[in-house]
């Protein structure tokens, strides 16, 4: 048995950039920035911060909630699995790509919950859009009594 599981919380690195194939499938490509914090081990060696980018690619229906809301600066929360392909450059080099496919997206909006324009983004108002596939569902926000999902029993004793 193999798992191929990834999830990520961090910001886009630029806008989602949509586009649509001959039978009008929808096809959204953003990055994702992670950062991890710098630090110091016991024997006083820093380590400094370090950045990974993330490309991300998104089918259907998630594509067209990533066109909407997806921006540069948005945090978002990926869930899918990673996958690689291979490429000839222009130059004739063989090259490798790494993406992942995203499965479920959450917004989950900025520090402070509003954009650098001082409005508030699609995430941080009164309910969050999550998507999974190309089925959209609405959860509460975080500050809510967490509830059970669509087919689950909430089977704790209080």
């Amino acid at each position: 048995m193999s798992v191929n599981k990834v999830i990520l919380v961090g910001n886009a690195g630029d806008d989602a950039k949509v586009r649509y194939l001959d039978n009008n499938v929808a096809v959204a490509n953003f990055s994702v920035a992670t950062t991890e914090r710098a630090y110091t081990l016991n024997n006083g060696t820093q380590i400094p911060e370090r950045t990974e980018w993330h490309n991300i690619v998104a089918w259907r229906g998630l594509a067209e909630i990533a066109e909407k809301y997806v921006k540069k600066g948005t945090q978002v929360y990926i869930e899918g699995k990673i996958q690689s392909r291979s490429y000839t450059d222009k130059d004739g080099i063989k090259r490798f790509a790494y993406e992942i496919l995203a499965d479920n997206m959450q917004l989950l909006g900025k520090k402070g919950g509003d954009d650098q324009t001082g409005t508030k983004t699609p995430a941080t108002q009164e309910k969050r859009t999550s998507t999974k596939g190309s089925k959209t569902e609405t959860s509460a926000p975080f500050n809510a009594e967490p509830t059970a999902q669509a087919g689950q029993e909430d089977d704790l004793p209080f």
